[in-house]
């Protein structure tokens, strides 16, 4: 990476220790990953694993949870926590019994028979809603969460993720400009950092990584190109 000044602060360098130890990243440049968005990666991270390690499992949702209290303290109490199917499923439940609040979660398509219902659990009008996830890549996922909860007349200001890859200003921009605000505790810069201290990634590795979290657009285009 050619940003120097960054520097990771320390809780995001634990949570960033703590999915290499879990194996939960995983970096491949020269067989790259193939995103839900189809575009190719050389990361590939799966915060799902958590949920198997309860010691660093308590030790995140801890964090989440000192987040979240503080955001409340900073703009106003949530009414309930909503999970995205499927991922961020197991994290609002954890991040709800935590704070005493109700959980619902939000399917990606509505369920297709019986009521057709979208939304799982119950999130009354004018409520104020958590949107929670485990991974935020270009964020465009929390944003079509958000329109679901918005279509019950609930408001929905804040998402929280545990690892958001933060190398798409762009896409971040149109998430507030929809009024949205991720929130993350770790960004794909501070698992990179973390990478090259603990020596779980290459020298041949981190320089396409590298390359990747500096400009993804211009190395999904190199590498499409000469694939």
């Amino acid at each position: 990476m050619n940003d120097s000044s960054y520097q990771t602060n320390p809780k995001a360098a634990r949570v960033a220790e703590i999915l290499l130890k879990i194996e939960a990243v995983h970096f491949r440049p020269h067989q790259p990953f193939i995103l839900a968005s189809g575009k190719p990666s050389p990361v590939y991270v799966d915060c799902r694993r958590l949920i198997s390690f309860p010691k660093e499992r308590d030790f995140i949702i801890s964090l989440l949870t000192d987040m979240i209290v503080q955001l409340q303290c900073r703009d106003e109490p949530f009414d309930c926590v909503a999970g995205g199917e499927t991922a961020g499923i197991p994290y609002a439940a954890f991040v709800a019994n935590s704070l005493g609040l109700p959980m619902s979660y939000i399917r990606k398509k509505p369920k297709g028979y019986g009521r057709n219902a979208q939304i799982e659990g119950i999130i009354e009008r004018k409520s104020n809603v958590l949107l929670i996830e485990d991974l935020a890549t270009d964020g465009g996922s929390k944003l079509r969460f958000m329109q679901v909860i918005k279509k019950v007349g609930a408001k929905c200001n804040h998402a929280t993720v545990i690892l958001g890859y933060g190398i798409f200003p762009q896409k971040e921009q149109q998430l507030l400009k929809s009024g949205l605000h991720l929130h993350r505790l770790c960004c794909l810069k501070d698992v990179f950092n973390s990478a090259l201290d603990m020596g779980r990634i290459t020298a041949r590795e981190s320089k396409s990584v590298a390359k990747f979290i500096d400009n993804p657009e211009n190395w999904q285009q190199h590498y499409q190109a000469n694939e």
